[in-house]
């Protein structure tokens, strides 16, 4: 077996099928106040035909494992808190998305004495993905994005 796995490797150093850098992202998302529009296309990008995981981004159960805070909806004032909390327990370096117009500040739902307002406004926000909200294709452009470095969707 290993002389056979050993053949494999010289065959492919000889055909340039060299592997890419290996890459991946854990992603904590936080529900700051959405209307779980955006939370259906982020279930969406778990399917079999969007499949997440095969672009190396996966969902972290805890901001402690997460490279990206992905933050949905308008900032209530009770979630400007527990998000600052989020943000601060996540290793450096890292990243804050803004996922639908909500939380990039447009179509604010709700009374206005109970919300923060847009994202930018308790977080620094480093990826912004606007849409009402976006599809499953648009989200994993602008993650995509950030994992090889550039930014999509800056204002």
């Amino acid at each position: 077996m290993f002389i056979l796995l050993r053949q494999l490797a010289k065959i492919r150093r000889e055909a340039h099928l060299t592997r890419d850098q290996p890459r991946s992202l854990a992603i904590r998302h936080v529900d700051a106040g959405s209307c779980n529009g955006c939370e259906h296309e982020l279930g969406a990008l778990t399917n079999p035909f969007h499949d997440l995981q095969r672009h190396g981004l996966d969902i972290a159960a805890s901001p402690r494992h997460a490279d990206i805070l992905l933050v949905t909806g308008p900032v209530t004032t009770r979630m400007a808190g527990p998000l600052q909390t989020a943000y601060r327990a996540m290793p450096e370096p890292r990243l804050v998305a803004a996922l639908g117009d909500c939380a990039l500040g447009c179509n604010i739902l709700g009374d206005s004495a109970e919300l923060v307002g847009a994202l930018d406004e308790v977080l620094p926000v480093d990826i912004r993905i606007p849409g009402c909200p976006p599809t499953p294709d648009e989200i994993v452009g602008h993650l995509l994005a950030a994992l090889e470095g550039n930014r999509v969707g800056e204002a």
